[in-house]
């Protein structure tokens, strides 16, 4: 009976922290609602540098949050179901000793909420992949947009480098290209 009810402890952890990350989830997508709605209110689009390239972003990763949504949502759900076995498994293990007989009845619905759990954990790590690339997205955009409106000084102390194009401190004054990959 202890090793269910060990189950439902790390569950409940996973339930707490996939809880934790879908609420952080619907913030972003407000805040991505109202930046949206503040460019599309904006009195003059063609002061705002680069706006089609913000709007486009923005409808991107308000994409991506919300397919991250969807994808907590069904972890939790998974999570939930989860602790559901492996509590009826403790059920079961006692009732199984108490009347001495279908002892192998909590040994199904145990395999059961560990298949949840790890579907929950494959969920999980999906969604996590996603937020790392709505980050980068949103942090590419970010770096080009900086490379635009930032002053020519400022500007030429910054060059894609590697295979990955991360953007690093350079020393010396070479001149940038006005695309972001310097092509």
């Amino acid at each position: 009976m202890v090793t269910p009810a060990l189950l439902i402890s790390a569950t409940g952890s996973l339930v707490l922290s996939t809880s934790t990350r879908l609420g952080r989830v619907v913030d972003r997508v407000r805040q991505l609602e109202e930046r949206l709605s503040d460019l599309i209110y904006a009195e003059n689009k063609e002061d705002v540098p680069l706006y089609d390239k913000r709007v486009e972003v923005i409808v991107d990763l308000l994409d991506k949050v919300t397919s991250r949504s969807r994808i907590l949502q069904r972890a939790l759900q998974a999570f939930y179901y989860g602790v559901g076995m492996f509590t009826l498994t403790s059920v079961t293990i006692a009732l199984a000793a108490f009347f001495n007989t279908y002892r192998w009845v909590p040994i199904p619905i145990g395999i059961i909420g560990i298949m949840f759990l790890f579907w929950g954990s494959a969920l999980m790590l999906r969604e996590t992949r996603m937020a790392t690339a709505t980050i980068n997205a949103e942090m590419d955009f970010t770096w080009e947009l900086a490379r635009k409106v930032a002053p020519k000084e400022v500007a030429i102390k910054y060059q894609r480098r590697g295979k990955g194009g991360g953007l690093a401190r350079i020393k010396d004054e070479r001149k940038i290209p006005d695309t972001l990959g310097g092509e």
